[in-house]
């Protein structure tokens, strides 16, 4: 494993599991401050070049799908490397690199598949978390599959990436799915 990977790892994961989901400035500012130079070296890269071991397949779909949402918090580059992390994870399965690593590890390595608003992608992420077998990852990827299945994007985003809403996302209200 090189040494950006597990740099990512060993930050990422001796992390509370709640800041892995609130939003905190002060970490924010951390994953940046840490961590936005090997975003901006790597995120030129194919996926193929992160699949040399599970550990590094990982490291990357953190880096590429994690860490933009906290660095770039409500802004258009949250989103990205979205496409490279859904790639290396697609790859990574493909790998069996998945069956390697223990369910909160591979839950992250999953998580692109619940950010994509490709109907596909979000089916695919209902099946591996279903798969997993943790009842509270299994809840958000169905409501994130509900939102993708109802309007076919994540309205949420629609201000940050400069989308107009449309009418039934108008009428909808607030539709984030956590």
């Amino acid at each position: 494993m090189s040494d950006w990977a597990g740099e990512i790892l060993s930050f990422w994961f001796a992390l509370d599991p709640h800041q892995h989901w609130k939003q905190d400035d002060a970490l924010d500012a951390e994953i940046e401050e840490r961590f936005l130079d090997l975003w901006e070296e790597q995120s030129g890269r194919v996926a193929e070049d992160f699949l040399g071991s599970a550990r590094e397949a990982l490291a990357a779909v953190i880096l590429f799908d994690q860490f933009p949402r906290n660095m770039f918090r409500r802004h258009a580059r949250s989103f990205a490397t979205d496409h490279l992390a859904l790639k290396i994870a697609k790859a990574a399965i493909d790998k069996g690199h998945d069956e390697r690593l223990p369910g909160e590890q591979r839950g992250f390595l999953y998580m692109p598949f619940q950010h994509s608003e490709d109907l596909d992608d979000q089916q695919r992420s209902v099946l591996l978390f279903t798969a997993l077998g943790d009842p509270e990852m299994l809840r958000y990827a169905r409501l994130h599959h509900d939102v993708i299945v109802r309007f076919g994007r994540f309205p949420h985003r629609n201000a940050t990436l400069g989308r107009e809403p449309r009418p039934d996302e108008i009428a909808a209200g607030d539709v984030t799915p956590w």
